[in-house]
């Protein structure tokens, strides 16, 4: 997670290409946590890398890492992604979605990082 926050959260992100597919990096920044009982707040509890599609509508992939520690903790990807288009809504995730998966990874340099080219789990 160090080398996300470092590379886009603390970097410069206008200098990334436009991939292939279209999807644009926008912006990257992290978030925290604010406990609605008690006030109390966590910082560093993800990344948010904000994208912006071909077409002009945004998106977004969330990466957290969850477990005690960096030994055998498991690092989580969220996509969200707006479709505008009620004849696509029926599309599968991983259909809808891999553009942005592949763009997302491959800014991140997961596989390079973690040394696998494939999710354990996908949900």
């Amino acid at each position: 997670m160090d080398t996300i926050r470092e590379s886009f959260v603390n970097g410069n992100t206008s200098s990334i290409a436009v991939s292939d597919s279209g999807v644009k990096l926008v912006n990257a920044v992290e978030f925290g946590y604010t406990d609605p009982v008690d006030g109390s707040q966590t910082a560093n509890q993800g990344l948010i890398l904000n994208f912006e599609l071909s077409s002009g509508d945004p998106a977004r992939a969330v990466f957290r890492l969850s477990g005690t520690g960096s030994s055998g903790a498991t690092i989580r990807m969220y996509l969200e992604q707006f479709e505008k288009d009620p004849t696509k809504h029926d599309k599968s995730a991983p259909l809808a979605l891999k553009d942005l998966a592949e763009e997302a990874l491959n800014l991140v340099q997961m596989e390079k990082l973690t040394g696998r080219d494939a999710p354990t789990v996908i949900t």
